[in-house]
């Protein structure tokens, strides 16, 4: 079982569970796809907080992820095994073309090393798990991964660990994709996408149990809106416990459950068929 259960042997453990990630293979990163991940601390080039809650974590080095895949296209690539990612909640696959060059992806569910892959983005070929392919030449009714949203730009929807989109139909010169928040969108057929879904499902089950993993994380304490002062948040000042009879927001005012983030003036709203379902109202936004 991908998830583990231990005694409860300390406060701390009780509610804890651990993801065995039992799909790994491979546990020695390779070096060349390594790239240093210095920490900021949520501040910016001068020196202000600009993320708050950021801080301290365990020292990571970078996998260097190919989300576009097409300057291998046409090129057979073995499976040399799977490996665990600090940096995301899915596993990565590293790949060995033919001739030699070494990339990671992000590994599909069933995808076993000695596997062979490959990508193309002007033919079919083979709807097999961890193939890449333009939308136009993917059958319908199948599950994809790492879906561009621009032409050429890599992998921008469904990266993160047990996701999916499943493709409705075709029309034209698009694609329909219902994603996995509910909302359904269209994308150009030219766009490529990855056949399968997302490995490491169990990632969402884990109970990490305790605030000491939460700060290995990199996630530092973050004080309520109410206790702060009235000039530091919408919520703060006055004697007592008091929000004013609204609803919980951020320190910018943004609605906390359900307020909208995303800017109206976005070209790519018109390719949105139906939104993603209201988190605090229960209905399309």
């Amino acid at each position: 079982m991908p998830i583990r259960i231990y005694k409860p042997t300390s406060a701390g453990r009780r509610n804890a569970s651990v993801n065995a990630h039992a799909e790994v293979t491979k546990t020695t990163p390779e070096k060349s796809l390594l790239a240093p991940k210095p920490k900021k601390g949520g501040r910016n080039n001068q020196g202000k907080i600009t993320s708050r809650g950021i801080g301290g974590g365990v020292k990571q080095m970078y996998r260097l992820i190919d989300f576009r895949r097409r300057d291998r296209v046409g090129i057979e690539a073995t499976v040399v095994g799977i490996e665990y990612d600090p940096n995301r909640s899915a596993h990565i696959a590293l790949l060995q073309y033919t001739d030699g060059v070494k990339r990671y992806i992000i590994a599909p569910a069933g995808l076993k090393a000695g596997r062979k892959v490959l990508a193309s983005d002007d033919k079919a070929i083979e709807p097999d798990v961890g193939n890449a392919m333009a939308l136009r030449f993917i059958p319908a009714g199948l599950d994809v991964h790492c879906v561009e949203m621009s032409l050429g730009k890599g992998a921008a929807m469904c990266r993160g660990a047990g996701t999916y989109a499943k493709l409705s139909n075709k029309e034209g010169d698009y694609a329909t994709l219902i994603l996995p928040s509910g909302e359904t969108r269209k994308v150009h057929l030219d766009c490529m996408a990855t056949i399968g879904q997302v490995d490491n499902p169990d990632h969402a089950l884990r109970q990490l149990g305790k605030a000491g993993l939460t700060r290995l994380k990199g996630r530092r304490p973050i004080t309520r809106g109410m206790a702060k002062s009235h000039h530091a948040h919408p919520l703060g000042g006055g004697s007592g416990r008091s929000k004013g009879n609204r609803p919980p927001v951020g320190p910018t005012g943004v609605e906390a459950k359900g307020g909208r983030t995303r800017n109206k003036n976005k070209a790519s709203s018109k390719l949105i068929i139906r939104r993603r379902m209201s988190t605090r109202y229960g209905q399309v936004k």
